[in-house]
């Protein structure tokens, strides 16, 4: 392959042996594809977690983020613990009828003269201390008594009580041992110990087990009635992590909602498990970073996270030249974009000047991109000529009030499974999966409505006792807005 711009200065070229020249343009290609491999490895090695999806966490000392957080930290000059103007946070003590117990405590002589007192302080100095009696499980029997008919010789065994549980365990009992895994993220055996430690009960692996089961199925109904309400929502959010299942590779995706939040468990990351999870009949907008498995929902329907996108700016910075440059004007950009966005949410400026302000910068990016779709760089070009090809699936956010930029609302919902995926390894049967995304939507949607869990679940396994559906987990009538975040 013979090159434009010859190696050597001609009349030496010309001197050349054409064996020689041959092996120089051999060499020559291979220092090009060497210097390109080095290049890839040098991007590699500058991804942390502002710039790529791996975790914070992963960024080792001395690197970019780290130092500039270290950096940061300095800047601030602050130290450790409240800082002024802090508003503190006091127990504020409850009238003295309504204490549980009421320990009077007086001197018995004078400290000066030595004298017996007697009497009482009309108004005692009250210091309230808030302390947990011992737990012991309650051991409740029920007599059935069967009753012989003296007129007829019939023998009538008792009705069986309402709320009388068939097994040997109470509602409230299984509802705390469902939710140490699947909202305290314990190992069964850990479940064991702190039933037997705190309340006293001896409890199997088992028993642990079965009772998991007995919640999967009783969870199954309103489940399914969460599932479908997300389906007729005008925007959601979706997206997936890793996780293991018979250990196979499987993948665990959550659809959120600001009121309701539903996972699902497949051992697939491909487009068919995305469409029965969002519906192929939904018609609102679904907010996902770029991967392929959503590729089926038109740009119209999607809404690309900025999130991901400010790492994608990032990369272009890290690559040199002209892909730098773009790299910088996106970002400065996607600034800009994200401090409006952020005084529409605190009311600060209207939604009519948001979109206003919004035409010039989509503009700008759009401009920017085209840039960097001819930028000489192959990675940015095809990342710049994606974007371009989807830009619509940038702007949904704009278009329609309701939704978010970005995808942080389902990769928050995500964070406990993760967590419980590396403390579990995953799980070993379809029937334990099943329960995982079950127990997962409860703890989620009801921490998104204010709502205890643990009175929820008692409630379930009392109504499903009775022969009765378990609650719904859909949200109230009169709960418009979800509860501030914490």
């Amino acid at each position: 392959m013979m090159s434009e711009k010859l190696p050597l200065p001609e009349e030496i070229w010309n001197r050349t042996p054409p064996e020689a020249q041959a092996l120089i343009y051999s060499l020559q290609e291979r220092v090009s594809v060497l210097e390109e491999q080095m290049k890839e490895l040098r991007e590699l090695l500058a991804l942390d977690s502002k710039n790529s999806s791996k975790p914070p966490s992963s960024d080792p000392p001395g690197s970019r983020c780290s130092t500039q957080q270290l950096q940061n930290k300095r800047k601030k000059k602050r130290k450790r613990g409240g800082q002024p103007g802090h508003r503190g946070m006091t127990r504020e003590l409850i009238p003295s009828e309504q204490a549980d117990k009421r320990i009077p405590v007086a001197a018995e002589n004078c400290t000066r003269c030595g004298e017996k007192l007697e009497g009482e302080d009309p108004n005692p100095h009250r210091h309230q201390v808030v302390e947990i009696p011992p737990l012991a499980a309650q051991v409740i029997e029920y007599q059935l008594h069967q009753l012989l008919c003296e007129g007829c010789g019939h023998k009538n065994p008792a009705p069986w009580p309402k709320d009388m549980p068939k097994g040997r365990f109470g509602f409230r009992l299984q509802a705390v041992v469902s939710l140490c895994s699947g909202k305290y993220k314990l190992p069964r055996r850990a479940t064991v110990n702190l039933v037997e430690e705190f309340f006293g009960v001896s409890i199997s692996l088992g028993s642990v087990s079965n009772i998991e089961k007995k919640a999967s199925e009783i969870l199954k109904a309103p489940y399914e009635e969460a599932h479908e309400y997300l389906q007729e929502q005008k925007s959601v959010n979706v997206d997936e992590t890793g996780y293991r299942e018979k250990k196979k590779r499987g993948w665990l995706w959550v659809m959120a909602s600001p009121l309701v939040t539903v996972f699902l468990l497949a051992l697939s990351r491909a487009g068919w498990v995305a469409k029965s999870l969002i519906g192929l009949d939904f018609e609102g907008i679904v907010g996902t970073d770029r991967c392929r498995s959503y590729s089926w929902l038109s740009d119209e329907q999607r809404q690309y996270c900025w999130a991901h996108l400010i790492r994608d700016f990032e990369k272009f910075k890290l690559r040199g030249g002209r892909s730098a440059e773009i790299g910088e004007q996106l970002l400065r950009n996607t600034g800009r974009m994200f401090e409006w966005w952020h005084r529409v949410r605190d009311g600060t400026l209207t939604r009519l000047v948001f979109e206003r302000r919004m035409k010039k910068v989509s503009k700008s990016v759009e401009f920017f991109l085209y840039q960097g779709a001819h930028c000489g760089h192959s990675k940015t070009e095809s990342t710049c000529k994606e974007l371009l090809k989807h830009r619509q699936a940038l702007w949904s956010f704009v278009r329609v009030e309701g939704v978010e930029p970005t995808n942080n609302v389902a990769e928050r919902a995500l964070r406990p499974a993760v967590i419980w995926r590396k403390r579990s390894f995953g799980t070993n049967s379809n029937r334990g999966s099943r329960f995982v995304e079950r127990i997962l939507t409860v703890v989620a949607t009801l921490k998104q409505q204010g709502r205890s869990t643990i009175e929820y679940m008692v409630s379930a396994f009392a109504a499903h006792n009775d022969g009765q559906k378990a609650p719904s987990l859909l949200p109230q009538e009169d709960e418009q807005e979800p509860p501030p975040a914490e």
